[in-house]
């Protein structure tokens, strides 16, 4: 190429990845943010305000004592309208299942489930394509979480690396995908993506 050095890098668009302004799907909010941000108790508002059955698809695995706490905790905070599906490998089939009219499913979380995947030694890659297409044409009242990994510094080790890496592609798919993206910080949202109603 014209005044480019040999070892200059190319910068080539990526097809795997859509646009992040595409309008996306009306039924699903995605909502961002760091750990202890507030984003879990504002999807839950936001769920809650659709006026539809509630449904928390978790992704969650209790390994420990510590974890254990942690989903109770959270369980805690929800009252008995709330049906609770606990599902750490197998999203899109779960997101099929339970998905529709008259419902709102609240998914916590994305990161969660990638660690899990990761585990497991499943295919990240294939796992999330597929959650993807479930997103793009799922009706009813979706709302994904997740936690921002990539305003940090880069870890040093490999494993957190491909992590990271796995995390923010499938973030820019799912923001593509969504009618709304939300970023929460210290309780306070930001619209990223859709109007400005909750």
């Amino acid at each position: 190429l014209p005044g480019r050095e040999a070892g200059d890098p190319v910068s080539v668009p990526r097809p795997d990845i859509p646009r992040p302004d595409a309008a996306g799907n009306d039924a699903v909010t995605f909502v961002l943010g760091g750990a202890r941000s507030g984003k879990s108790l504002w999807a839950e508002n936001h769920v809650l305000e659709s006026r539809l059955a509630p449904v928390y698809l978790a992704t969650a695995e209790a390994h420990d004592a510590e974890m254990q706490r942690r989903i109770a905790q959270h369980r805690a905070q929800r009252d008995e309208h709330w049906t609770t599906v606990e599902e750490p490998l197998d999203l899109a089939g779960a997101l099929k299942e339970n998905a529709g009219e008259g419902r709102a499913v609240l998914v916590d979380c994305l990161t969660l489930w990638l660690a899990n995947l990761m585990a497991a030694e499943r295919d990240v890659i294939q796992e999330a394509e597929a959650v993807c297409r479930v997103l793009g044409t799922v009706g009813g009242h979706v709302t994904v979480v997740s936690n921002e990994v990539g305003q940090g510094i880069v870890p040093k080790n490999r494993l957190a690396r491909e992590f990271r890496d796995h995390a923010g592609r499938l973030h820019q798919q799912v923001a593509a995908l969504s009618g709304k993206v939300v970023f929460v910080t210290a309780g306070l949202a930001q619209i990223l993506k859709g109007d400005n109603r909750s």
